[in-house]
């Protein structure tokens, strides 16, 4: 997502969003994203909201074994966690503060609801957005969908990788990439999939298979 990261990831992005609880347990969530780097995932986010720093330590850690060198791993709202997991990076929610990127190679994410929002956040020298929810989303009931026209404004203003986020599904991949994404966030997409090894792949190859067709037409580019 960035030209100076050691996570060394190239558009369309494919990146899964934990849920320990929807996995089956931290130990299921482990073993589901491990079949999904295998399956194709390119960053992983561990966003696990009601565990305090020393109680997602360990789990960023075990995540870290499985992603090295195999995907990256953001470690979502605690800088400190991020940095003592060995993490790629960190990602912050819309309305939190900006934290001091560290002395490495290291990337800084926001989650935006809004084109004002995005343009702030672009404006703080984030990395990456990711916007949303775009379609109904188990994972975020209450929220009202935002439709294609969030993305087409966000990406459309900002020189920074956006990806949708929201009730992204393989079928749904043409329509966010054609409205300018670099890529797609899920959770229940694999997390829910029997085999989180073949959800990953299908949602992989529909990413690659119209991230091909958009290059053809001269609409994207590899450097995106």
């Amino acid at each position: 997502m960035s030209t100076n990261s050691e996570t060394r990831l190239t558009p369309p992005f494919l990146m899964l969003i934990t849920d320990r609880r929807l996995a089956g347990g931290a130990d299921a969530l482990v073993h589901a994203v491990n079949e999904a780097v295998e399956g194709g995932v390119t960053a992983v986010q561990l966003r696990e909201k009601d565990l305090r720093p020393r109680e997602l330590l360990p789990l960023a850690q075990r995540l870290r074994v499985v992603t090295r060198g195999r995907a990256g791993l953001i470690v979502n709202g605690s800088l400190e966690v991020a940095l003592a997991a060995e993490a790629d990076g960190v990602h912050l929610p819309e309305d939190g503060p900006m934290v001091e990127r560290p002395p490495r190679p290291f990337l800084i994410g926001r989650s935006v609801h809004s084109l004002a929002a995005a343009t702030v956040a672009w404006a703080e020298c984030s990395d990456y957005l990711v916007a949303g929810p775009i379609f109904e989303s188990a994972s975020h009931p209450n929220a009202a969908p935002a439709g294609l026209k969030l993305i087409e404004s966000v990406a459309g203003a900002v020189a920074i990788p956006v990806l949708a986020v929201g009730g992204i599904t393989a079928e749904r991949v043409s329509d966010v990439l054609r409205a300018g994404v670099a890529g797609v966030a899920v959770i229940s997409a694999i997390l829910s999939a029997q085999a989180p090894r073949k959800a990953a792949q299908r949602l992989g190859d529909a990413l690659r298979e119209e991230w091909s067709a958009l290059e053809r037409e001269g609409r994207r580019s590899t450097s995106s």
